[in-house]
């Protein structure tokens, strides 16, 4: 298929990208910890790392996990927040010549035992409020060093050592945890490490663009998650096809190592860790906030300094929205709000531009394909509602269930073939061969359109479609419609069996009026879906489950619906 989409490109955004610029990924962090030494990387709470400190302490750390006799391409987890530790554990793993395996640190003892079992790590990086659900496990992993951070100990002797002690002994942040000591078994504290670490040397190791540099596991919404295998070469083309794509909203900052953004998604999150690493290339800065959930605190830091990326999701957005300190936030310099990992509600868009004067960019990706696949042009001045063109370099295709391409204008599922798009699950060969079509492309299990623009709409995920008397139903235009209606803060819509239709519809609705009743709701539907996709039950509720990172989870919602 040609790529139409390019003639919808902004003008000077590149067609195409070359990954082999560098020759690993641990090449591009050399060169720009060179280049930008003197510039600060990250703040968090107000203490600041510049470059070469991160430089200086990812080699400290790496350069003592090397003499714990770990072989090259052995797996380590981290399991941190957005604080300074994570960016020197990722950043000394990679260097070291090992390969990083990111942990969500909310996730349950079974899920975690899961995830390291499955990745064979043996080694984790790991904050201490998190290491109770460590100890739960361990035994039944292959974790030989752990590796035990505390909040402070990157925020300066005094207040990190102030910040410390009142996490553990005044808020009581840090459950009691035991974990083993033996042969088999080490534990070493982050500062122990660092300063061990600076008195070896980071050994130098053989990298190419084909090693494995991140198993990026999958949010797990069907059955147990799965490493989505993402090399150097996957994370080098990810961040050049980001930097090509935003540069005409950063074109108004003459030197780009000013630029803030801030990183309130998790790092470990595929989404906000290619940002990240995008920062580091181009030598701009981080603001690190380590739990945005208290938006108190998260609008008082947006209130400090300017600041120019907001990436985000729509729960996120819709979060601030609706806090009252919203309005004492100064958006003036804000060149890019960008919204991803689950779609953008109109509402949601509209409210956000109205209120900032920033138009939502919507953009579409997932693990297996290192966040961005697709984007609408930074350039763009409203809501568009559909996850945009192809970025440079991919290739993608509306594809039947045989893998056949369909007509413009056809829905199918949405299929990516790129060097941003992972080779594979690991250890999964049959989990792979499902994944891909025979002529190399990745089935994304979006179902979607092109129109003749180039531009891509995802109808819904298919395993989310509701079938009401043979009619299609998507989840995601039901949810977007009545995200519209006046007094919705938040929907998600589900089937459940119904006797004389095989699926009925239930929406779940959060109220930003509890003056909206079910009558009102319905009567907004009837005016605005057809028969078929109009809701037979409405439920209310104070909140909706949601992932670490914001998506409402569908499933949950399933499983607790009778």
């Amino acid at each position: 298929m040609d790529k139409i989409w390019l003639n919808s490109y902004p003008a000077n955004v590149k067609h195409e990208i070359n990954p082999n610029e560098y020759s690993s990924l641990t090449d591009l962090l050399n060169q720009a910890f060179q280049k930008h030494g003197d510039s600060p990387f990250s703040v968090c709470m107000e203490r600041w790392m510049s470059y070469k400190e991160l430089d200086q302490l990812s080699q400290a750390l790496g350069a003592w996990f090397q003499a714990q006799g770990l072989q090259p391409g052995d797996r380590i987890a981290i399991m941190l927040p957005n604080v300074p530790q994570f960016a020197v554990t990722m950043a000394a793993v990679l260097r070291a010549g090992y390969t990083c395996v990111n942990v969500n640190p909310l996730y349950t003892a079974r899920e975690l035992e899961h995830q390291l079992k499955d990745s064979g790590a043996s080694a984790i990086v790991i904050l201490e409020n998190f290491a109770s659900t460590l100890a739960e496990v361990i035994g039944h992993t292959g974790i030989q060093h752990t590796v035990i951070a505390s909040l402070g100990d990157l925020l300066g002797p005094f207040y990190g050592r102030w910040m410390t002690f009142a996490v553990r002994h005044l808020a009581k942040m840090v459950p009691e945890f035991e974990l083993p000591l033996h042969d088999k078994h080490k534990v070493t504290s982050f500062k122990q490490a660092i300063a061990a670490g600076r008195q070896m040397n980071l050994k130098s190791v053989s990298q190419s663009l084909d090693d494995i540099a991140f198993l990026q596991y999958t949010g797990g919404t069907t059955g147990l998650s799965k490493g989505a295998v993402l090399t150097h070469r996957n994370i080098v083309a990810a961040i050049l096809q980001a930097e090509t794509w935003f540069a005409p909203a950063l074109s108004r900052l003459p030197d780009l190592r000013k630029v803030n953004s801030i990183a309130a998604l998790p790092l470990y999150h595929i989404f906000a860790l290619t940002l990240c690493l995008l920062a580091i290339r181009q030598g701009s800065h981080l603001t690190l906030v380590p739990n945005p959930r208290d938006f108190a605190k998260f609008i008082e830091t947006l209130k400090k300094r300017p600041f120019h990326m907001l990436p985000g999701v729509n729960t996120l957005f819709n979060a601030l929205l609706q806090h009252p300190m919203f309005k004492t936030i100064d958006f003036s310099n804000l060149c890019l709000t960008q919204a991803g990992g689950m779609a953008a509600s109109e509402g949601t868009a509209r409210a956000w531009q109205a209120a900032t004067g920033s138009a939502m960019i919507e953009g579409w990706g997932m693990s297996e394909t290192c966040a961005i696949g697709t984007n609408n042009p930074v350039t763009r001045t409203s809501f568009s509602g559909n996850i945009g063109l192809p970025l440079p370099s991919i290739d993608m295709a509306i594809k039947d269930e045989d893998g056949n391409s369909l007509a413009q204008g056809e829905s199918g599922e949405i299929c990516i073939r790129g060097p941003n798009v992972m080779v594979g699950y690991y250890k999964q060969e049959e989990e792979t061969q499902k994944a891909f079509t025979p002529d190399g492309y990745m089935r994304t299990g979006d179902v979607g359109i092109m129109d003749e623009q180039g531009y891509f709409r995802i109808v819904d995920r298919k395993k989310d479609m509701i079938i009401v008397s043979g009619f299609n139903v998507f989840p995601s235009e039901l949810e977007n419609v009545i995200s519209l209606c006046t007094g919705v803060l938040e929907c998600a819509a589900i089937g459940i069996p119904d006797a004389m239709q095989g699926e009925a519809i239930k929406v779940f609705v959060v109220r930003s009026d509890s003056m909206l009743t079910e009558d009102a709701l319905a009567r907004y539907c009837h005016d605005n879906l057809t028969g078929y996709k109009r809701p037979k039950y409405i439920e209310f509720r104070d909140e909706l489950p949601k992932s670490n990172v914001g998506k409402i989870l569908r499933r949950e919602l399933r499983s607790n619906t009778h």
